[in-house]
């Protein structure tokens, strides 16, 4: 009966959605890697009194004359934005710019037919994750904090050249080896002099800003002249991999730090490859904390609880209104 009343009770529910999105950002102030979600209205359908006409030879223009129908909720957009390394040490890494880390629930090794392979890429499932929490499991394979296999690029020994070489067509689950065999003094990587023998428990793993996964190894053996001999080394087992999307903020909130991307969503091109050479570098030993502004989100939170109180008035009047209407009957 009263388009008034519809528009507030529209507007009790638009205000009501916006407290909604600014109670979960406050709750997750201190979530690391956790960004921010802003919320917008936009005004809903409008019944026209009086149409727009333009004005003729003989008489003048006349504006349209429309009631509407209150407020709807228009947006729930992300914040993309960095926020602040906080250092935690030990196996963790955050992202030094744009960028997510690619993990999977499984560890199947996709082949990608390039580094901007999209249809692979988001046909694959793939959790993504700015929370670079990481540890090695019981089988040597590194995972998240939600145990995730962290995908990248394993390393592989090139004989010929003496280095590490990383085929960059594979994601694969990265895994710390649990023995290094050495042959000819060579050693996934490195050059050992002429040790020869087998590598113990590999141990301190570490992440560098290039995405190199690193552990320490303990070689013992005889070296060339047959003499018991032991080599401590640092080796490179693989490297993590940094997916990018064109438009990040396409992507969907998962749940435990994860965002998805689809083939039907608006993230776009879709490019994973090493950090650094065009793509943001890590910092060892840092997480991202969350980018919750207290002092917007406190702000945000009294405008929208002034809106609802003005709405819930106008639904006051309105009754007082058909109270009103009534008791003109008695």
């Amino acid at each position: 009966m009263l388009r008034a009343m519809d528009s507030a009770v529209s507007g009790l529910r638009a205000h009501q959605q916006k407290l909604d999105v600014i109670g979960h950002n406050i709750a997750n102030v201190n979530t690391v890697g956790y960004k921010s979600q802003s919320y917008t209205f936009k005004d809903t359908m409008y019944q026209s009194s009086t149409s727009s006409t333009r004005g003729t030879g003989t008489s003048g223009g006349v504006n349209a004359a429309q009631f509407g129908y209150g407020s709807l909720m228009g947006t729930i957009s992300m914040d993309m934005t960095a926020s602040t390394p906080t250092y935690v040490g030990g196996f963790s890494a955050t992202i030094d710019g744009e960028g997510f880390f690619v993990t999977k629930s499984t560890r199947n090794p996709i082949t990608v037919g390039s580094a901007d392979d999209t249809e692979t890429i988001k046909g694959n499932d793939f959790d993504y994750t700015r929370v670079g929490n990481f540890k090695v499991d019981s089988e040597g394979y590194i995972v998240d904090g939600n145990g995730n296999f962290v995908y990248g690029f394993q390393g592989t020994w090139d004989a010929a050249n003496k280095k590490i070489v990383f085929d960059y067509t594979k994601l694969a689950p990265l895994r710390v080896p649990s023995d290094v065999t050495i042959a000819g003094g060579e050693m996934t990587g490195m050059t050992i002099n002429d040790l020869v023998g087998k590598a113990l428990e590999a141990k301190n793993v570490k992440i560098n800003k290039a995405g190199d996964i690193e552990v320490t190894v303990q070689v013992e053996g005889t070296d060339a002249k047959g003499e018991d001999a032991k080599f401590t080394q640092t080796i490179t087992i693989g490297k993590v991999a940094i997916a990018t999307f064109q438009n990040q903020e396409g992507v969907t909130k998962n749940g435990s730090n994860y965002y998805k991307a689809t083939l039907s969503d608006n993230t776009g091109r879709c490019s994973v490859g090493a950090p650094g050479d065009g793509r943001a570098t890590l910092m060892p030993g840092y997480l991202e904390a969350s980018n919750v502004d207290m002092a917007v989100e406190f702000s945000e939170m009294i405008m929208a609880e002034r809106g609802f109180q003005a709405n819930s008035k106008i639904i006051t009047v309105s009754d007082e209104i058909l109270s009103d209407l009534i008791n003109m009957k008695r």
